[in-house]
């Protein structure tokens, strides 16, 4: 391996890794100082600093004609974000879901994703379609700050018991945000040229970088941001930064993106159209029957959401290789996998009903 890309990998790993910690405290204390709630901070301030690496990339990407990159690039990441890192994050610790996020962000998620599907449909992304992505994230962010002012004084003060926020004063805060953002762009920036100089040597297409390398690679301050406060037992961050910056990757990305298109438009891929948006449509319809059995993410089900995103991984290389091996993985993941899977979030969502008619009984 180049000496170049080695040292580019491992001192963008360094700077995601302390960004997100400086991210996660600072964000976190700022929201008590405020009286924003964690929840909210982790849907909109923490996701949309660690989209930034996304936003950078679909810029660049726009204005040098590299139209694959930018949409693989918003579709890549959101089904990586859901899969792999509230994945890892379920197995590191079982998440319990803010009632909030059930009933309203994923929601949400899953509305814009749909959305952003109907307007690939016909082949592009305009200015137009921009500027509609792009007037639902403002109405997106009012109305979460707007919610955030229902929240019970018990909430609060369980945040307040969590996160000190008295040792800095507010500026200092604001500041050391402003820092960890710089880190996670400059970081990201640099793990991806790592990657992508690795995948160019193995001759691997750009709309394939995109939902692979270059989408886990902006994604990597959604992971360590999440994990970190999953560690710290800050629940609310981890899920909310996931859900807020896949609502931010479809409304704010893709918004900007079409804007950049100007007159013309940015193409959308057929191969897009025709596995992945649907692929990513049904990671966030996954999202519901997980979150309600219990408000629990458990460790099995983290488990699942890796599994299904290393299945679409393997499909990936397999379809961009052409190989022989892919009608039969195919063909497996349709009958085995899927039902099984199906099966077991049907039972999980029966169980989870029948017991809370059997406490509703008890209490009656």
């Amino acid at each position: 391996m180049n000496p170049i890309t080695l040292f580019n990998i491992c001192l963008g790993l360094i700077l995601l890794v302390v960004g997100a910690r400086w991210l996660v405290s600072a964000s976190s204390a700022l929201a008590l100082k405020v009286g924003i709630s964690p929840l909210v901070i982790g849907l909109t301030v923490v996701a949309f600093g660690t989209s930034a690496p996304e936003m950078t990339i679909n810029v660049m990407s726009v204005l040098s004609g590299k139209t694959d990159i930018a949409m693989g690039n918003i579709v890549g990441s959101n089904i990586f974000n859901v899969l792999f890192i509230l994945g890892v994050c379920a197995l590191l610790r079982p998440l319990q879901v803010s009632s909030q996020i059930i009933r309203l962000d994923v929601p949400i998620m899953i509305a814009v994703s749909l959305v952003l599907f109907l307007i690939s449909l016909k082949g592009s992304l305009g200015f137009l379609d921009g500027v509609l992505l792009f007037s639902g994230l403002i109405c997106y962010t009012f109305f979460t700050i707007r919610m955030s002012r229902k929240e019970t004084k018990e909430i609060k003060a369980e945040f307040d018991k969590a996160v000190d926020h008295k040792k800095h004063s507010t500026p200092l805060l604001i500041l050391k945000i402003a820092a960890s953002l710089g880190l996670l762009v400059f970081g990201s920036n640099r793990l991806i040229l790592g990657a992508v100089a690795i995948a160019k040597a193995y001759g691997v297409s750009d709309l394939v970088i995109s939902l692979t390398i270059i989408a886990a690679g902006t994604a990597f301050p959604e992971i360590f941001t999440s994990v970190v406060a999953t560690l710290k037992g800050e629940k609310d961050i981890a899920i909310g930064n996931v859900i807020g910056s896949n609502i931010f990757n479809i409304l704010g990305v893709g918004g900007l993106t079409g804007l950049l298109s100007g007159a013309g438009s940015v193409p959308v891929a057929r191969s897009l159209i025709g596995f992945d948006l649907p692929f990513m449509i049904a990671v966030a319809f996954a999202c519901l029957p997980i979150f309600l059995t219990g408000r629990l993410i458990a460790r099995w089900e983290g488990f699942i959401f890796l599994a299904y995103y290393f299945f679409y991984i393997i499909y990936l290389i397999l379809n961009a290789q052409a190989h022989d091996l892919l009608p039969i993985f195919g063909r497996t993941t349709l009958l085995f996998v899927l039902p099984v899977t199906i099966l077991t979030l049907a039972y999980s969502f029966f169980m989870a009903l029948r017991s809370r008619k059997h406490k509703i009984k008890i209490f009656i």
